[in-house]
């Protein structure tokens, strides 16, 4: 693989588009066998943050040929594009496609499926607050759809598990109800941090320009993942777990259809 720039990500201000174009960049074979193509932007989101990667194709210009995207990483910046040619025999074109435009198609059910979650694990940290545990710290996240939750460092008396996780879910089913528009910016630190409330975690650098996520009229969230346009999208929420151990809070959840 050759040294390049970082891959610009076109879903940091456009997280609805579905198609675009590209050039490619190069095209190899990893250690491990698997075939991975780097452009110079693209629409694919890479697995990170709690959320699975995109899936989709990539069409080389005026070609029938395609590269099914299996899986998306993220390296220094630099997005690689794992996958299969659909046809073998035809590997050369992605050999010799340096410099070429490519079309990039992202699997919109599995795109969307994954923004809901997304979406849904931000008004979890959100109704925390309303409900009286915004004394908790925000930790690990997983936004997958085999087993979706959101981890808290902090713990929950076990009396008032049941009674919070109730009230957790009527929060955040009444704020899916009211809708609101979603969008992502890019701004500068004093800013982003009055949007989110005042501050930002400690992991993101002063004098930095984080990408916020703002939902509706609640307060923004810095993040660099992709969500709904709008946050009645995510349809409904059921909190199906609250479980606290080693002083760790952990709420389960899903969606519904």
């Amino acid at each position: 693989m050759e040294p390049t720039t970082p891959t610009k990500l076109e879903y940091y201000d456009q997280m609805s588009k579905l198609q675009s174009k590209a050039t490619l960049l190069s095209y190899f074979k990893g250690d491990d066998g698997r075939e991975a193509l780097i452009l110079d932007s693209t629409i694919f989101h890479p697995q990170g943050g709690g959320q699975p990667s995109d899936t989709g194709f990539i069409s080389i210009a005026n070609s029938n040929h395609r590269f099914c995207v299996q899986d998306v990483r993220s390296k220094d910046g630099v997005v690689f594009h794992y996958g299969v040619a659909e046809n073998s025999s035809r590997e050369s074109e992605l050999e010799q496609g340096k410099g070429k435009e490519v079309s990039l198609q992202v699997d919109e059910s599995r795109r969307r499926l994954n923004s809901r979650l997304h979406s849904a694990g931000h008004l979890l940290d959100i109704c925390m607050r309303n409900v009286g545990l915004g004394h908790l710290e925000p930790g690990k996240c997983y936004h997958f759809p085999d087993g979706p939750f959101v981890e808290y460092k902090g713990t929950i008396p076990p009396n008032e598990l049941q009674s919070k996780q109730r009230e957790l879910e009527m929060e955040v089913n009444a704020l899916i109800s009211k809708g609101g528009k979603v969008y992502a910016t890019l701004l500068p630190y004093e800013e982003a941090a009055e949007l989110c409330g005042g501050s930002l975690p400690d992991y993101i650098p002063q004098g930095s320009n984080p990408r916020i996520i703002k939902l509706g009229d609640n307060p923004g969230c810095p993040c660099g993942g992709t969500h709904v346009s709008d946050v009645s999208e995510i349809t409904s929420l059921k909190v199906s777990q609250i479980r606290t151990k080693k002083g760790m809070a952990k709420v389960f959840y899903s969606i519904g259809t």
